[in-house]
Formats: C-alpha cells, structure tokens, sequence
C-alpha cells in the first residue's frame, strides 16, 4: 500500500472530520440538500455515513478476511429526531474498534491491498474527510481537505478504487495521465497509465527521464482539488490542466 499514513496519522485525521461533521450536522437543517451528493439531504448524509460506520465494525475487527455477507447490511435508521445521537453512537464505537486493533491485523477489504485492519484506518479518514467537506458545502462553504490527507486520498483512489472496479467515468481511453499536488508544504505527483479498461498506477521511483511516460494530459493543483475532482465533488476545470482533458474523467470514482 503506498501509503502516507499511519494509524494514528488516520485516526486523527478522522477524529478531527467526523468532529467538523457532526457540528454542522447539528446546526444544519436536516431537509436542506447536499449539493455535491445529487438527491441527498442532510438527514441522508449523516444517516449514510452513520451507517458505513455500522457496516465497517461489523467486521473490521474480527481478524478473519472473509468477506461479510453482502445480506448482512443493515439499511434501518432512526427517525430523524434521534438520528444525530445515534451518529455519536456509532462514530464512539467504530473510533473504540479501530483504535484497538493492530493495522497487521487481519481483516477483509475489497480493494487489491494487503487484507489487515490497516486498510480501515485509511478508508475511514478518507471517506469521513470527503462527506465533511459535502456536509460543509451544503451550508455554502467548505474547507479544503488537509493537503497530506488528500494526497493520501489521491493515493487511495489510484492504488484501491479505481483497481478495485470502483470507476464511474468511461472506460474507452487509453493514454498516460499525470497528477500533481502543489500543495505549499506538500508536493507530490503520480502517473496514471490507462488501457481502455485496465489502469495502472506507475511507480515514479523507478521511472528515469530518459524513460518516462508519454504524458498525454497533465493535471495541477492543491490535493484537496485533486482528490475532490477524482471523486466528482468538483470539476476538473478546477485544476491548471495541460493536454487531453478528457482522460482525466477516466479517473472519476464518484
């Protein structure tokens, strides 16, 4: 897993989402619609990410990487006035679960990585730091993601989703894309080679100049936009882009 976290690189940074989460869900008016979540409102998104929680520590702990039963998905939620305490509830619980168990533990993931613990430790932060930011927009504003967790998140969706067959944009092109985070105190830039259907994540640390990868389109800006655009909160437009704009949406996952 190229990873840039650690457990409690992850844990913090969930802690610190989940917590700007929950302040505007309680602020919020829970019928207002989440812009960059179509057909959603306030009530959905908590209810949603309330229950992911539900689901991930329904397993995330067992240290067995069988997978659970698809079935076994729990789709029932309070009422609306007990909904922001039953998020506490569930936040408490899956916090409890991930901060006891050891990242090399065993545990199930879908995604062609290692199968421990430490992949929910990851996917957790990012999935929280994402619906924190759509929770923020939904009341006009949000703040960017922080630019070492988003690049972590650009990461996650090039080495996890996208191979995992999580892709929402075409899968007719072909060619190679390159990512860069020009964050202030964070600089980091990937190759995304696309085959049609296959995609792969080129290793930089290998790649030599006289060698490198025939770039088709190049795509720059601070992480957080890298990582929203990759999951369709904002556009790719957003970005300083360079090239055949049109693979970068072979990249989309929301």
């Amino acid at each position: 897993m190229r990873a840039h976290g650690t457990k409690e690189f992850w844990l913090d940074s969930l802690r610190t989402d989940a917590a700007a989460f929950r302040t505007v869900a309680a602020e919020a008016d829970l019928t207002a619609t989440v812009p960059t979540c179509p057909d959603w409102t306030v009530l959905d998104l908590v209810q949603h990410l309330g229950g992911v929680y539900r689901w991930i520590r329904g397993f995330a702990g067992r240290g067995v990487t069988t997978a659970p039963d698809p079935a076994s998905r729990r789709h029932d939620y309070p009422g609306a006035d007990a909904t922001l305490a039953w998020f506490d509830d569930e936040f408490k619980a899956l916090l409890e679960l991930l901060e006891a168990v050891d990242p090399q533990m065993p545990a199930y993931n879908w995604a062609p990585q290692p199968k421990v613990a430490g992949f929910w430790h990851r996917r957790m932060a990012h999935e929280t730091a994402v619906h924190r930011w759509d929770i923020q927009m939904a009341q006009g504003l949000a703040e960017p993601i922080e630019d070492r967790l988003a690049a972590d998140g650009v990461t996650e969706v090039l080495d996890s989703l996208l191979p995992a067959g999580r892709r929402t944009g075409p899968t007719d092109r072909y060619g190679v894309v390159q990512l860069v985070a020009a964050d202030e105190h964070h600089h980091e830039e990937w190759f995304i080679r696309l085959r049609g259907e296959g995609i792969a994540l080129l290793d930089t640390d290998t790649l030599l100049d006289a060698d490198g990868p025939d770039t088709r389109v190049r795509a720059v800006g601070p992480a957080s936009d890298l990582q929203l655009a990759l999951w369709g909160r904002i556009g790719f437009d957003s970005l300083d882009v360079s090239g055949d704009e049109s693979l970068l949406s072979a990249l989309r996952v929301g």
